[in-house]
């Protein structure tokens, strides 16, 4: 049976998602300002782990997860996704880039983006780095303005003036 916790954040309310193990709990997903899996159960205990490392994410103390993840997908969407969470803290590359990385043909590059926004792992796989070649915030499923703020977080982006 698949559990469940929630975390609020800096952009809103973060649904964990995953499967209880014997040491705690594997992560099958990470969504933003969504609600609760149908079927789930809430459970808080064992996200205990991933909620501490979301809060020092979010204070800047934590540039990356180390976590159990199972998420769900394709052969190929994993190699996007391996390819993606490779990317550094502060840094941003392109679709193609990323389809190059993983020797995918450049007829192939909807194809990554499609991997790309089927990432089940919002954030500690860090789809949001992945930006378009003329450095446009494409497309984020959690929305730009979310994106904008992690990547203005990790540094990646200078914080607009008002």
């Amino acid at each position: 049976m698949s559990i469940y916790t929630t975390i609020d954040s800096p952009i809103g309310r973060i649904v964990l998602t995953g499967e209880e193990t014997a040491t705690g709990v594997a992560l099958t997903a990470v969504k933003v300002g969504t609600p609760a899996p149908q079927g789930a159960r809430r459970a808080d205990a064992p996200f205990a782990e991933a909620v501490r490392q979301f809060a020092a994410y979010f204070a800047g103390e934590r540039t990356a997860f180390d976590l159990d993840l199972r998420p769900a997908g394709t052969d190929f969407q994993h190699r996007v996704w391996a390819e993606v969470a490779a990317v550094p803290y502060g840094r941003t590359t392109t679709y193609g880039e990323v389809a190059a990385r993983i020797g995918a043909p450049r007829d192939r590059i909807r194809a990554v983006g499609a991997a790309v926004g089927a990432n089940p792992l919002l954030i500690v796989r860090p789809c949001h780095r992945v930006i378009g070649a003329g450095g446009a915030l494409t497309g984020y499923a959690a929305g730009i303005e979310r994106k904008r703020f992690l990547l203005t977080h990790e540094g990646a982006l200078q914080p607009t003036l008002i």
